[in-house]
C-alpha cells in the first residue's frame, strides 16, 4: 500500500499559482516528493516559461504528522517546517513571498514535500499560494 495523496492545481494564472495538497497516511510517508513542478506551470502569452515561485501564503492542518516543504536543488533547502498536530496560516505577502534560497547549482525552482513522524491514519492538508517567477 501507499499513502493516499493528492496534489491539485487550483489556479495557474500569469502571476499566481495555488496548490491544494493532501495526504492520509498508511504509515509509508513521503520523502522529497515534488508537489510544485514549475516546468508544468503555464507560460506567459509571449511564451516565457515559469522558472520558479515565491511562497506567498501557506495554510495547513496537520494531524499526527509534520510536513517539511523543500526548495528542490542539488542539496534541498527547507522552505518551511509545518509542525504535527497543528493548524495555521503563514503569510509572507508583506515581503513579496518567501524566496527560494536554494543554492544556484542544481536549483530546479520546484517545491518538494517530506512528511515527518508519520504513522497510519495521520493526515495533512496544505494550501500553497505562490507568486510565479519568469
Amino acid at each position: 500500500m501507499a499513502d493516499a495523496v493528492t496534489a491539485t492545481t487550483v489556479e495557474d494564472g500569469p502571476r499566481e499559482a495555488i496548490f491544494y495538497l493532501t495526504n492520509t497516511s498508511d504509515g509509508t510517508g513521503e520523502a522529497a516528493v515534488t508537489k510544485v513542478d514549475v516546468s508544468a506551470l503555464s507560460s506567459l502569452q509571449d511564451g516565457t516559461a515559469c522558472t520558479g515561485v515565491r511562497i506567498k501564503r501557506i495554510t495547513f492542518t496537520n494531524v499526527g504528522m509534520g510536513v517539511k516543504l523543500l526548495w528542490d536543488a542539488s542539496t534541498d533547502v527547507i522552505a518551511a517546517q509545518l509542525p504535527a498536530d497543528y493548524s495555521d496560516t503563514l503569510d509572507y505577502s508583506d515581503m513579496s513571498g518567501l524566496p527560494n534560497v536554494a543554492a544556484s547549482g542544481g536549483n530546479t525552482g520546484d517545491i518538494q514535500l517530506t512528511t515527518v513522524g508519520h504513522s497510519s491514519g495521520d493526515t495533512y492538508s496544505v494550501v500553497l499560494h505562490c507568486l510565479k517567477q519568469y
